[in-house]
């Protein structure tokens, strides 16, 4: 697939490291665990958002916004990096914030994303949970509008089919360094909410024939939701690159039962996986998406649903700024931290 005639801005460090967890894997003994870097991106901490972004800002330019917006959680790893990439293109940059988990902590409020969010330049709204986030954000871009300003509008997560292309070309990426190294890859798991990184991996190795199969972890919405979602979005990334019809139904699997309380609030496993991954292997994942995600990694493990034999990568999103707002949690003084 030729994603070159796509317009796209080359900012994010890639390609992303490719690296076996080995502690983590003999720890868990099962099977070779390895990890796809895409914490480190480069944009403002890095994330999985940036590479979306490449796509979705050539777009923004394109159309020749001086504005652009977009919608997500108080503590969104998007908004942030949304942010830092409309600074470098010297475009304002105005988010909508909603509040899905309730948190009043200090920290949660103002710190991790949110103050990084304000040191890129981006003014913020805030609003409750459980609004149309989307329809929100076009009410106020037309306010904008109104007074002259050229708005360019990113839906949550930059989770449409030109952002997808971002993790197209992730799925490209990922089978050129296996394949340069000898390694058969048996599954790629990662965390899925807005269901573009996952869709766009779904629709990429689809394109190519890989063969591996996804499992996203989920971090929001039930089963039946994320998956019709993810196989939505999927669907319409194929027909965008030229080959509809190539994502099956049975292609998209996605696995919710790590969400816990909800969007946000990091259950117990969600905290064990943190500390594991940064005890063992010196790495940060976030309390929102990645820890999630590695929970049910670590749980598949231990019940030998991945087994010996196998060779397993964890994809990683990035959010480790978030950290900085989920410290009561993380200290083991109390907060919202909660096994179902």
């Amino acid at each position: 697939m030729h994603l070159a005639r796509f317009p796209r801005l080359f900012v994010a460090h890639l390609p992303t490291p490719l690296e076996r967890l080995d502690r983590l894997s003999a720890h868990l003994g099962g099977p070779e665990i390895w990890i796809k870097r895409d914490d480190c991106t480069g944009l403002s901490t890095g994330g999985n958002k940036t590479r979306k972004l490449e796509f979705l800002m050539a777009e923004a330019q394109a159309d020749r916004a001086d504005l652009v917006m977009t919608q997500g959680a108080t503590q969104s790893n998007h908004a942030r990096q949304t942010a830092a990439f409309a600074a470098k293109l010297g475009m304002a940059c105005h988010l909508l914030l909603e509040d899905r988990t309730g948190s009043r902590e200090r920290d949660y409020t103002r710190n991790g994303n949110v103050l990084l969010d304000h040191l890129h330049g981006a003014t913020t709204e805030m609003r409750p949970g459980g609004l149309d986030m989307n329809a929100e954000m076009e009410a106020v871009a037309d306010r904008f509008r109104a007074q002259g300003r050229r708005v360019y509008t990113i839906p949550g997560g930059g989770s449409n089919p030109t952002g997808a292309l971002g993790y197209v070309n992730c799925a490209f990426e990922l089978v050129g360094q296996a394949n340069d190294r000898g390694l058969a890859i048996d599954r790629i798991v990662t965390a899925t909410g807005s269901a573009g990184t996952q869709a766009g991996l779904v629709a990429g190795l689809r394109a190519i024939h890989a063969g591996i199969p996804v499992t996203g972890f989920g971090v929001r919405a039930p089963k039946d939701r994320q998956e019709e979602s993810v196989f939505a979005l999927a669907s319409a990334t194929a027909e965008k690159l030229g080959c509809p019809g190539a994502v099956r139904r049975a292609d998209v699997e996605a696995d919710c039962t790590y969400v816990g309380a909800g969007y946000g609030i990091p259950r117990d496993d969600t905290i064990e996986a943190i500390r594991l991954f940064a005890e063992l292997e010196g790495i940060l994942l976030d309390p929102v998406y990645s820890g999630k995600a590695a929970a049910g990694l670590i749980d598949y493990c231990r019940k030998g649903r991945f087994g010996r034999g196998e060779l397993i990568v964890f994809l990683h999103t990035g959010g480790a700024a978030a950290l900085f707002g989920y410290e009561s949690v993380l200290s083991g003084n109390g907060g919202r931290a909660a096994a179902e």
